[in-house]
């Protein structure tokens, strides 16, 4: 439960227990749950760094929504993406109440498709349809006028009613020869438990992100990940792609018929794993993600 708004607040307890919602929002604004939690990191920081000079926060859940917003738009710039943030002033208008049926599509459309919609009309949508936030909330995190949010959500919901009537013709992405015999490889002694094997599988000044947990560096720290996996059973790995990036989707072999937990990055040098990013500690962002085996 995210904790109650208050003068005076625990700032590490309100951030572990709003990471889930402020990464579905950077992950739908930039259309990536990869780029989101590298968003939301840097949205952390700037909160905790901002929390200390800040004084009295009346609303520190809003408050932390705006800093995520404000650094989705930042991210959005440097990839030279953002559109208008504003446009002309709006005429105001009822927003339509959803009916069930229609807020659950909305909260499952896919981070590419509201990636097709102006920033405006995607933070208002997601806002609303996707984590529930009231207009006024909405136009303290855009720094909007009323008119403009309700605008906004309208165009917004109206033209992704437009996009899920075209037909999806997009192709499956598959993994490449060379990136499946890699993985295959490391997949293979990880479900094996033969760890000896992964060790010699990765470079001596490997990095390791346990992606909101902790960072490692160099074979004998990052063993340790390895003998933390040994410990537990709840884990099959598959090799798979996530947003089209090579990765290794992670199973729970205790609960059958479901959808991966959680995934893993790897990044490589030279036929080495140079690099590990495991979602393990943030399995929040498989949500909404695109993935295939």
């Amino acid at each position: 439960m995210v904790p109650e708004p208050s003068a005076a607040f625990d700032i590490e307890r309100l951030l572990a227990a709003m990471r889930p919602r402020l990464h579905r929002y950077c992950a739908r604004m930039v259309g990536s749950v990869i780029d989101g939690e590298d968003v939301l990191q840097d949205a952390l920081i700037k909160a905790v760094e901002a929390h200390a000079v800040a004084g009295d926060i009346g609303n520190p859940e809003g408050w932390l929504f705006r800093i995520a917003h404000n650094t989705a738009l930042d991210f959005l710039r440097r990839r030279n993406r953002q559109e208008a943030l504003r446009g002309p002033a709006e005429a105001d208008m009822i927003v339509d109440q959803l009916d069930a049926v229609e807020s659950r599509q909305i909260a499952a459309t896919s981070l590419r498709t509201f990636m097709r919609l102006p920033v405006p009309q995607r933070s208002s949508v997601i806002l609303m349809d996707v984590l529930g936030c009231s207009l006024k909330e909405i136009c303290e995190i855009m720094a909007c006028s009323l008119p403009a949010a309700k605008a906004a959500l309208h165009r917004g919901r109206a033209q992704l009613r437009e996009i899920a009537d075209e037909p999806d013709d997009a192709p499956q992405q598959r993994l490449s020869d060379a990136d499946r015999k890699r993985l295959g490889a490391y997949v293979a002694h990880f479900n094996a438990r033969d760890f000896d094997a992964i060790r010699a599988m990765i470079s001596d000044d490997v990095r390791l992100d346990l992606v909101s947990r902790t960072h490692m560096r160099g074979k004998a720290e990052v063993f340790r990940y390895f003998g933390n996996y040994a410990k537990v059973s709840d884990w099959r790995l598959v090799p798979g792609l996530v947003e089209g990036h090579p990765a290794i989707l992670v199973f729970d072999p205790n609960v059958p018929d479901k959808g991966p937990k959680y995934f893993v990055l790897l990044g490589w040098s030279a036929d080495k794993v140079a690099t590990i990013r495991d979602f393990r500690h943030a399995a929040y962002a498989i949500d909404g993600a695109k993935y295939s085996v």
